[in-house]
């Protein structure tokens, strides 16, 4: 990397940051209240303060975000959304511009980062992944969350991408509560991000446009637990094969 291209990533880091840390005091009350509310309000209102956050942010800090696809979401109906995961900048990507409020599967240590972690919480389900028992019961906070007529963000590769690969493979988990609850899949395929915050070298961003496209519901009307292998693999094929057929268009 170029030495004035380093310093300028490390300057607009601190800038994306700053601003982040201002805008998030502004929103962090509304944002508790929603907490206090039953479900599915809670989420209803937090979605809309959250898009209104980031719809301002993102284009302040250089990062505007694009939507495809978003007539794939029929009124009425939830999905599960499985997203690949590249950036910490995917979080703020995902859950706002999503068509409807929606819960991601999330790691509990992150919800004890003061203030952050209100907010943070708020749009989650919080799961211990070192306790078996926390693992089953997010499973069944999902199912619950699907109930109440929620979409559910989640991402199938478990962590961020830091390969040299477009996609990890996949966890069953995403697929597995699709299945047990018989609600459609949406891929969400999210570009640029990496480009954004790529994690190395550290505490360095650089701006770019996001791009969020969704492809075309998968059904698992029909299908048992034993699917979920199969469905997890074509759902990656079907993600894999548009990322790689659109990442240069839309670098």
């Amino acid at each position: 990397m170029h030495p004035i291209k380093r310093v300028l990533g490390h300057l607009f880091f601190v800038y994306a940051l700053t601003v982040f840390a201002i805008t998030m005091l502004v929103v962090l009350v509304p944002i508790w209240l929603t907490t206090r509310m039953t479900e599915p309000n809670g989420t209803i209102w937090m979605h809309r303060i959250f898009r209104l956050w980031m719809g301002i942010y993102m284009p302040i800090v250089g990062c505007p975000v694009s939507r495809k696809g978003k007539q794939f979401f029929v009124s009425g109906q939830n999905y599960v959304v499985v997203c690949n995961h590249n950036s910490f900048a995917d979080v703020p990507v995902s859950s706002p511009w999503i068509p409807g409020p929606n819960k991601t599967l999330a790691k509990v240590e992150m919800a004890r980062i003061p203030l952050f972690g209100i907010i943070y919480k708020a749009g989650s389900v919080l799961v211990n992944r070192k306790d078996d028992a926390s693992r089953r019961e997010s499973f069944n906070q999902m199912a619950v969350m699907l109930d109440k007529g929620l979409h559910l963000c989640l991402y199938p590769e478990g962590t961020r991408n830091k390969t040299d690969q477009p996609m990890q493979p996949f966890y069953d988990g995403a697929f597995t509560t699709a299945i047990r609850s018989q609600k459609p899949i949406i891929p969400g395929v999210i570009f640029n991000t990496k480009t954004v915050f790529p994690g190395k070298p550290g505490f360095w961003a650089w701006p770019s446009r996001i791009h969020f496209h969704f492809l075309a519901p998968v059904s698992t009307t029909g299908l048992q637990q034993q699917d979920a292998g199969k469905l997890k693999e074509s759902v990656r094929t079907q993600m894999l094969q548009y990322f790689e057929a659109n990442k240069d268009r839309l670098k």
